[in-house]
């Protein structure tokens, strides 16, 4: 089937097939579930139909509900939108009893005040249904399997139930038949941690039947659904299935461990607990009961601000992809198989490890033997560190290990299809080598993360072919790429590298040429700030925490420590020079190196670090916060300033959004949600919040717009308001919202 769709085709087996279509992965939009409603009525009606078998088209069987209908949901608030099939097609229609009879429960709810509310389940399913799984059935796709009578599969077919992942809860029965197959700790663990799993797996749990090949699929399903009808084989209603239930004291015992786990390691995401209370409902008064408060749970939790975030979280990501004048202008990626890296150290071995990984050939190139052996070693322990981990295995190490080549020369590089460069002072000289070198496609880029490109290439005569290929450290685990690109490069050669950056399992963000370009230019008032209200009295551990407590996986000190005080201390004059003005300008990191302290690396720094053991705070560090509180003309004697939690972050994040606003206007980056998304991947910016961005919108660009006067008027131009942020405070304007005349910088970038 090409087009989307639902069809059906009766065998002369008495078995009808039908077949969801709605490329690419067959998701469950409006038009498909009416399809389902339609074909499902028309089965149970014709005497020639035995049997259904389920299933989906183009090698997938559903990646679950259409998530542009949650969006449309967002933007009207009307909940009415949502397809409420949890009962009328899954429970009545699909699953059903195997005769049609009518189930009447007086079913008292404490959340309805005690009133009685008589539910009528009219049954349809009077033929037995078998899932015929390949590819993948995640989320509603999943529950839909599951409401048939039995499941069969291919062995490596994806099942999970990831909505807690987009803010909401399975919807269409998953909180209440997914513990009635696998069990309830099983089910409790897939669900809240949106852990998809092989149908290998599957069968040993009980979630999938039988597995077999992708040709016998529908040959085994079909047998199957004829044994279910002959009852040669059982038919079961896994929602009224109880053999793998616990007993109720066992459960609940469960369900507040499970609770408390997750409140504690995700604080911000009721969407866990929500799950939680959804399970435990079915437990305690019957699986239908448990359909009604799952359907009104999760209608009632999809307009919460957490689940806006995700969602817009998800489409910000996939919009990434999406670049004017190189993704719509019918240009095909290259054949990309062999890439050399020119330096092998941190971010060298680093990205080294990212493409081999995944399958491209890598010649590594180093300038001696012994810098040549320890790039390997680097790139061996970031492999072995995986396999520790579980998340690779022997066999795979081996097989990307054969992927690597040290070379001391470039006589490799008459084959490569593109070329990363390291080291930074030595950009402008190796590009001027190779350029000549490599074959006229070979793509030229540079790892770095604040050296003004057109300065990188300018003696070079292939400026087309250079661009950033920013990678965050540790580079074969770190999930944004940021590509860079200069005037001059080429549409293909930017294309060339979103797919490279897909193929190695990162998330491209295309920017534009200037300092830091998008993520460290947003960010550098992030660290300042902190370092202003540090300056200013207020305890650096108590910053940590408010922050951390925001949402970030760990303060702008602990980072600062983590990160290293060299790469800090290098574009420290970078940002002085390129922001003016804009910058707070202290010698505490100068001091902090002084006295011996780089932070983790040795083992000091704002916190003690010891081998297996947590950060320390280090009482002696306010020796060294004193000395620069001195010298930056903020003496010891003045009184601290006194801020609340909010103010912390108030006064952190504000400059953060102030400067994103300035991004958004000079055209760094193509659209808001760019920044949504380098900020979540790049920074860690919460991403139940949405993406820095959205974040600020849903505070509104006047109340920071107001906030940043007043610290301006109290601390300095460090918080002066940019002038997009005070356009659109004065209009009242979301910051997302498009620019109408776009700046000579924003023509010039795009």
């Amino acid at each position: 089937m090409a087009r989307a769709g639902v069809v059906m085709e009766v065998g002369s087996d008495g078995v009808a097939v039908i077949t969801m279509s709605n490329p690419p992965v067959n998701a469950l939009a409006l038009s498909i579930i009416a399809g389902l409603k339609e074909k499902y009525m028309e089965a149970m009606k014709r005497n020639d139909v035995k049997a259904i078998v389920l299933t989906g088209d183009g090698g997938k069987f559903s990646g679950g509900l259409d998530i542009n209908v949650f969006a449309k949901v967002h933007m009207t608030g009307d909940v009415s939108i949502l397809p409420d099939d949890s009962i009328n097609l899954l429970a009545s229609t699909i699953e059903g009893p195997n005769s049609a009879i009518t189930l009447y429960y007086n079913i008292s709810f404490k959340f309805y005040n005690q009133l009685n509310f008589r539910v009528l389940l009219s049954s349809d399913a009077n033929k037995p249904s078998v899932a015929a799984i390949q590819g993948l059935a995640l989320g509603g796709g999943l529950e839909l399997a599951m409401c048939c009578h039995a499941r069969i599969s291919t062995p490596d077919a994806q099942l999970g139930l990831p909505e807690l992942t987009l803010g909401v809860i399975p919807g269409f029965g998953g909180t209440q038949r997914l513990p009635r197959l696998v069990g309830l700790s099983k089910a409790v663990e897939i669900m809240l941690l949106s852990k998809s799993i092989r149908a290998k797996e599957g069968m040993e749990y009980g979630l999938v039947d039988a597995t077999t090949s992708p040709e016998n699929l529908l040959i085994v399903s079909r047998r199957w659904a004829l044994g279910i009808a002959d009852r040669s084989k059982p038919w079961i209603s896994s929602l009224k299935r109880t053999d793998k239930l616990t007993s109720l004291s066992e459960a609940r015992k469960i369900l507040h461990v499970s609770g408390k786990h997750a409140k504690k390691i995700a604080p911000n995401m009721p969407q866990n607990q929500v799950c939680l209370d959804a399970i435990e409902e079915g437990i305690v008064f019957g699986g239908y009961a448990g359909l009604l408060k799952e359907s009104r749970l999760f209608k009632e939790i999809i307009l919460t601000t957490t689940a806006r975030s995700l969602v817009h979280a998800f489409f910000a990501e996939r919009a990434t992809s999406k670049v004017p004048n190189v993704s719509d202008v019918g240009l095909k990626s290259s054949h990309i198989r062999k890439v050399a890296v020119i330096g092998g150290g941190l971010m060298g071995s680093g990205i080294a490890t990212a493409l081999i990984l995944n399958g491209l050939l890598v010649i590594l190139k180093e300038i001696d033997s012994t810098l040549l052996q320890q790039g390997i070693k680097t790139i061996t322990a970031n492999l072995e560190g995986l396999m520790k981990k579980g998340s690779l295995t022997l066999d795979k190490k081996n097989e990307a290990l054969t992927l690597l080549k040290g070379v001391l020369d470039y006589s490799e590089f008459k084959e490569v299809d593109m070329a990363v460069i390291e080291k930074v002072p030595l950009k402008q000289s190796i590009f001027n080598e190779i350029e000549n070198i490599c074959p006229r496609h070979c793509i030229l880029a540079t790892n770095t993360s604040t050296i003004d490109l057109n300065i990188v290439g300018e003696r070079t005569k292939s400026q087309d072919r250079i661009v950033g290929a920013h990678f965050f450290s540790p580079a074969y685990v770190m999930p944004l790429l940021e590509i860079v690109r200069t005037e001059k490069t080429s549409p293909q050669v930017i294309l060339d590298l979103m797919t490279v950056g897909k193929i190695i399992k990162k998330v491209p963000v295309v920017v534009g040429n200037c300092t830091g370009f998008a993520v460290n230019r947003t960010f550098f008032p992030y660290n300042q700030a902190a370092h202003m209200l540090l300056h200013l009295g207020v305890d650096l551990y108590r910053i940590d925490r408010v922050i951390s407590n925001f949402g970030m996986p760990m303060g702008p000190f602990q980072l600062q420590d983590v990160s290293g005080f060299g790469v800090a201390l290098a574009v420290k004059p970078i940002f002085a020079s390129s922001f003016e003005g804009r910058t707070f300008e202290t010698d505490l990191l100068e001091l902090m190196v002084q006295s011996g302290r780089n932070g983790k690396a040795n083992g000091k720094g704002y916190y003690l670090y010891q081998s297996g053991s947590k950060p320390k705070p280090d009482p002696s560090i306010q020796t060294v916060i004193d000395e620069s509180r001195k010298r930056a003309l903020i003496t010891s004697g003045v009184k601290p300033v006194s801020v609340s939690d909010q103010e912390i972050v108030e006064m952190i994040f504000f400059p953060v959004v102030n400067e994103a606003c300035r991004v958004m206007d000079e055209g760094v980056v193509v659209r808001a949600s760019d920044i949504d998304v380098a900020s979540i991947l790049g920074m860690g910016f919460p991403k139940y919040r949405g993406g820095l961005v959205f974040w600020a919108d849903t505070i509104g660009s006047s109340y920071i717009y107001s906030k940043l006067k007043k610290f301006e008027d109290a601390y300095g131009r460090f918080f002066t308001p940019s002038k997009y942020l005070e356009e659109r405070a004065a209009n009242g304007l979301p910051l997302s919202s498009a620019n109408s005349t776009p700046s000579q910088a924003l023509q010039a970038r795009l």
